[in-house]
């Protein structure tokens, strides 16, 4: 069994990394061998619309064709059985990295036609991590859930199944005095830094735990 994590985030050891590991934890628990792979780390660009993966009788129907630091990964993904996603909210979407790397992981795999059925193969499961400055409320008040269930979306129509995970309020910065944020209030944030955030590492690694028990009724 094998659970592959996808930091989108530029920081390897703040609030989104955190709850990918959480995951991974979870899932190693129950005997799964796990993978945590860095988007900021490699060298690739999002889909250039060469169509190579929807050519018929193409050598590369069915999978991206640009060769660089993401072939290896989307390579790892074809052998895995559970697929984890994690980004921060940047401008009310996931990071320009993590929308890049999912362009070039469902599309080869979503075909134009009826029903825009998969050629994956087989149905593995998958989820996003999402995490933010605001709370659930103004998340919900500013639109944020109609946009970010696109992404989740592609992944279910890909690979049959997606679901989310949502940290809020999350603490951007260690000290809030160096930086001009107003509009946070600092003690709210470290209040919710010390009682919420350790309950979402804890829905985190739920949800390894969880995959890795599913991957055999999938």
């Amino acid at each position: 069994m094998k659970v592959i994590g996808i930091n989108g985030s530029p920081r390897n050891n703040h609030n989104t990394a955190t709850l990918l590991k959480k995951a991974l934890e979870g899932a190693q628990s129950n005997g799964a061998e796990t993978e945590l792979i860095n988007l900021y780390d490699l060298n690739y660009k999002g889909c250039i619309s060469c169509f190579a993966c929807k050519l018929k009788d193409g050598k590369s129907y069915g999978t991206c064709a640009l060769k660089d630091d993401l072939n290896p990964v989307l390579k790892k993904i074809q052998q895995a059985d559970a697929i984890i996603l994690g980004s921060p909210i940047y401008f009310y979407d996931i990071t320009g990295e993590m929308h890049s790397f999912l362009e070039r992981l469902a599309y080869p795999y979503i075909t134009y036609t009826e029903g825009y059925k998969s050629i994956f193969g087989r149905n593995i499961k998958t989820a996003f991590i999402y995490t933010m400055n605001m709370t659930a409320e103004q998340m919900e008040e500013m639109g944020f859930r109609s946009t970010l269930s696109c992404n989740e979306s592609y992944m279910e129509r890909a690979f049959g199944h997606c679901e989310s995970l949502f940290s809020y309020d999350t603490y951007q910065f260690n000290d809030y005095d160096k930086y001009v944020a107003t509009v946070f209030d600092k003690h709210e944030k470290a209040k919710v830094r010390e009682n919420q955030f350790p309950k979402d590492c804890k829905m985190a690694f739920d949800m390894g735990q969880r995959f890795a028990e599913q991957l055999d009724t999938i």
